[in-house]
């Protein structure tokens, strides 16, 4: 009995604690009666486990706040992340040390920290952690986004650059953004003419969803005909990647997914996703030979044809990506511009006056106009400065230890990049909570992911490849709205009430919809 307990003890206990192979089969069994013998082999294991231990607690990991039992640092995240733990870093450092739950975390808050991670380690930060969420919504992370770093990867990576969002498939869209944007003028022109107030927060989420869906799909967001309504799916989606999953921060606890329904919820809009997806796809299928129409699923499957090797989970977890990456940042970026204008009115007149100058004399902005609107892309620039469509970089957890500002960083560890924190640094930014578009004036600082004092679209090898197709929405969207109509706020608010509290989602969008009266502009006056 003693012989047993005393051999279970080493084998489980420490062996396979210390990942040492199963010595004991290795050694007699009558061995274990002789003390010397005992003792000898209790010294061996004990100093084995101090040198693991000794070497766990030499590593030189960046600052910590206090954290508590079991939770750790997650209370820390409860209602806006980027803003408490960049308070947190001012204290901490710009590498800061968390337990987020049971999964250890690293966030960088400085751009210079950044800069060190992506020269010198960026494919080692490469890799994603496997969230429940993404794993049945993306087909086991079988899209652009969530799929680890491989020969995948960069197959379906190769064919959004060169195929899908290349600057001249960008191009080939803008008959779309042009029909969508008018049909948004012509109901605020409704509105003007009626003297109502409109919630263009509202309105800007439905042009955006309408450009993407028509451009992927050629369908518009919302059926009209009694159909799927997929921007409703889409929001869905959303919401349920902001929401608490004890699976993917207590591994043990996962079953509790199962009891408070998360799982069940993410099953059903799956299989609703599914099945839009499926019906599409045939829709596409047996429409190919009389239809010229080339949207971005058209291309996939003709690509497919041609013998690019892509299943069909493949394709329905690459067109969940683009709707959901392309749709409510546009819109959600489009909303605090026309926030920020109407809070500083004479920014909001000086970028009027530019845009009513070069499109003087025309009935509709060309798409030429837009590149002699400097100041205009100052005011987005300045939006996506402020207001980050993704205020954290999505998590990458590291393939292997590394040595980063001097400190070690174990691997599997998960990474936040704070985009919100890093773009509002004073060291980088004069003012950096003002609104103030003429500090990109004479600026070489772009959104490429070359400067990371300014990095609204990521940076590295997984910045965001549908950067052109989503300021060509952006500007020419806001460019209209500030040509065709003059703006005021609505309902009795005024610029120094405006309310620009946040809302916290995969987006940061406003908590209080923008809501403005606007009135037709008129060239003669």
């Amino acid at each position: 009995m003693v012989d047993w307990g005393f051999s279970y003890l080493v084998h489980n206990l420490i062996c396979k604690k210390l990942e040492i192979p199963p010595l004991m089969e290795l050694i007699n069994e009558n061995k274990l009666y002789n003390p010397l013998f005992l003792s000898f082999i209790l010294f061996i294991f004990s100093f084995l486990l101090w040198l693991k231990l000794s070497k766990h607690k030499l590593q030189n990991l960046p600052p910590s706040p206090p954290k508590l039992p079991i939770i750790g640092h997650l209370h820390k995240l409860v209602k806006l992340p980027h803003r408490s733990l960049r308070d947190l870093s001012l204290k901490y450092g710009s590498l800061m040390f968390l337990n987020l739950g049971q999964n250890p975390t690293l966030v960088v808050s400085s751009a210079d920290s950044l800069k060190e991670m992506v020269k010198n380690y960026d494919i080692v930060f490469m890799n994603k952690p496997n969230t429940t969420a993404a794993n049945i919504l993306f087909y086991g992370c079988k899209d652009l986004g969530f799929s680890p770093y491989g020969d995948y990867w960069r197959q379906v990576r190769k064919l959004c650059v060169l195929e899908l969002l290349s600057a001249r498939r960008v191009q080939s869209f803008q008959f779309v953004r042009e029909e969508e944007v008018d049909a948004i003028i012509r109901k605020i022109h409704e509105a003007a003419v009626n003297g109502d107030v409109v919630d263009l927060t509202k309105m800007l989420m439905a042009v955006s969803s309408n450009i993407v869906s028509r451009c992927v799909i050629s369908r518009k967001a919302e059926d009209d005909n009694g159909g799927i309504h997929f921007g409703e799916l889409t929001r869905r989606v959303m919401v349920l990647f902001t929401t608490l999953c004890f699976g993917d921060f207590w591994p043990s606890l996962k079953w509790l997914d199962y009891v408070t329904g998360f799982i069940s919820r993410l099953k059903s809009t799956f299989w609703e996703l599914d099945l839009f997806f499926d019906q599409v796809i045939d829709e596409h299928k047996e429409k190919e030979a009389i239809d010229e129409t080339k949207d971005f699923l058209s291309i996939i499957l003709q690509l497919q044809k041609d013998g690019l090797d892509l299943t069909q989970d493949n394709i329905k977890a690459i067109l969940l990506d683009m709707f959901a990456g392309g749709t409510e940042t546009t819109s959600t970026t489009a909303e605090w511009a026309m926030s920020e204008l109407l809070k500083k009115p004479d920014v909001l007149k000086k970028v009027e006056q530019e845009v009513r100058k070069v499109a003087k004399n025309k009935q509709k902005i060309e798409l030429n106009d837009l590149n002699q609107m400097k100041y205009l892309k100052c005011v987005i620039k300045e939006t996506l400065r402020l207001h980050p469509p993704v205020v954290f970089l999505v998590r990458r957890g590291t393939s292997e230890a590394v040595k980063l500002g001097n400190y070690d960083i174990p691997p599997d560890t998960t990474v936040f990049i704070n985009v919100w924190a890093i773009q509002r640094d004073p060291i980088w930014w004069e003012n950096p909570e003002e609104f103030i578009p003429e500090r990109f004036e004479n600026s070489r600082v772009d959104f490429k992911g070359q400067d990371f004092q300014f990095i609204p679209f990521g940076c590295g090898r997984r910045d965001c490849p549908g950067t052109p197709f989503a300021i060509a929405s952006l500007e020419y969207l806001v460019a209209n709205l500030l040509f065709r109509f003059d703006w005021k706020l609505g309902d009795g608010e005024t610029a120094e009430t405006l309310d620009l509290i946040e809302n916290y989602g995969l987006t940061v969008n406003k908590k209080v919809p923008l809501r403005v009266m606007p009135t037709i502009f008129h060239p003669s006056t």
